[in-house]
Protein backbone atom coordinates (compact mmCIF):
# COMPACT_ATOMS: atom_id res chain seq x y z
CA UNK A 1 0.00 0.00 0.00
CA UNK A 2 0.99 3.58 -0.60
CA UNK A 3 1.89 5.40 2.67
CA UNK A 4 -0.55 8.19 1.78
CA UNK A 5 -3.36 5.61 1.58
CA UNK A 6 -2.64 4.47 5.15
CA UNK A 7 -2.34 7.89 6.84
CA UNK A 8 -5.51 9.75 5.79
CA UNK A 9 -5.24 13.02 7.72
CA UNK A 10 -3.93 14.50 10.97
CA UNK A 11 -6.40 15.17 13.77
CA UNK A 12 -5.95 18.65 15.21
CA UNK A 13 -7.71 19.40 18.50
CA UNK A 14 -6.71 21.12 21.73
CA UNK A 15 -5.76 17.78 23.26
CA UNK A 16 -3.63 16.68 20.31
CA UNK A 17 -1.83 20.02 20.29
CA UNK A 18 -0.91 19.53 23.96
CA UNK A 19 0.34 16.02 23.17
CA UNK A 20 2.50 17.34 20.33
CA UNK A 21 4.77 18.92 22.97
CA UNK A 22 5.51 15.35 24.14
CA UNK A 23 6.18 14.29 20.51
CA UNK A 24 2.84 12.46 20.25
CA UNK A 25 0.87 13.02 17.04
CA UNK A 26 -2.64 11.82 16.19
CA UNK A 27 -3.79 10.67 12.74
CA UNK A 28 -6.89 9.25 11.13
CA UNK A 29 -5.72 6.05 9.43
CA UNK A 30 -7.08 3.32 7.16
CA UNK A 31 -9.34 0.84 8.99
CA UNK A 32 -7.40 -2.17 7.71
CA UNK A 33 -3.91 -0.87 8.59
CA UNK A 34 -1.99 -2.43 11.47
CA UNK A 35 0.59 -0.81 13.79
CA UNK A 36 3.59 -1.86 11.67
CA UNK A 37 2.09 -0.41 8.49
CA UNK A 38 1.21 2.85 10.28
CA UNK A 39 4.75 3.12 11.68
CA UNK A 40 6.32 2.57 8.25
CA UNK A 41 3.94 5.05 6.60
CA UNK A 42 4.59 7.86 9.11
CA UNK A 43 8.35 7.32 8.87
CA UNK A 44 8.17 7.44 5.06
CA UNK A 45 5.92 10.50 4.79
CA UNK A 46 7.43 12.74 7.50
CA UNK A 47 11.02 11.37 7.62
CA UNK A 48 10.97 10.79 11.41
CA UNK A 49 11.75 7.89 13.77
CA UNK A 50 8.69 6.32 15.43
CA UNK A 51 8.98 4.85 18.91
CA UNK A 52 5.43 3.62 19.61
CA UNK A 53 2.04 3.41 17.89
CA UNK A 54 -1.29 3.20 19.75
CA UNK A 55 -4.42 2.38 17.73
CA UNK A 56 -8.11 2.87 18.54
CA UNK A 57 -11.22 1.88 16.60
CA UNK A 58 -13.71 4.74 16.82
CA UNK A 59 -17.40 3.81 16.46
CA UNK A 60 -19.58 6.01 14.28
CA UNK A 61 -22.16 8.08 16.11
CA UNK A 62 -25.87 7.29 15.85
CA UNK A 63 -27.71 10.17 14.17
CA UNK A 64 -31.41 10.87 13.59
CA UNK A 65 -33.31 12.93 11.10
CA UNK A 66 -36.99 12.82 12.04
CA UNK A 67 -38.10 9.20 12.29
CA UNK A 68 -35.17 7.76 10.36
CA UNK A 69 -31.96 6.71 12.05
CA UNK A 70 -28.52 6.35 10.58
CA UNK A 71 -24.96 5.91 11.68
CA UNK A 72 -21.83 7.81 10.75
CA UNK A 73 -18.96 5.74 9.42
CA UNK A 74 -16.62 4.05 11.89
CA UNK A 75 -12.92 4.93 11.62
CA UNK A 76 -9.51 4.20 13.12
CA UNK A 77 -7.32 6.63 15.08
CA UNK A 78 -3.59 6.22 15.68
CA UNK A 79 -1.42 8.07 18.20
CA UNK A 80 2.22 7.99 17.12
CA UNK A 81 5.01 8.71 19.62
CA UNK A 82 8.36 9.73 18.17
CA UNK A 83 11.78 8.85 19.55
CA UNK A 84 13.48 11.57 21.63
CA UNK A 85 16.26 12.06 19.06
CA UNK A 86 13.78 12.39 16.17
CA UNK A 87 12.86 15.73 14.64
CA UNK A 88 9.32 17.10 15.07
CA UNK A 89 6.63 16.92 12.40
CA UNK A 90 6.39 20.34 10.71
CA UNK A 91 2.65 20.08 10.15
CA UNK A 92 1.88 20.57 13.85
CA UNK A 93 4.54 23.22 14.58
CA UNK A 94 2.67 26.40 13.60
CA UNK A 95 -0.60 25.64 15.39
Amino acid sequence: MNPHDIVIKPLITERTMEQSEEKKYTFKVDKNANKYQIKDAVEAIFDVKVDKVSVMNMQGKLKRLGRTQGRRASWKKAIVKLKPDSKEIKLFENM
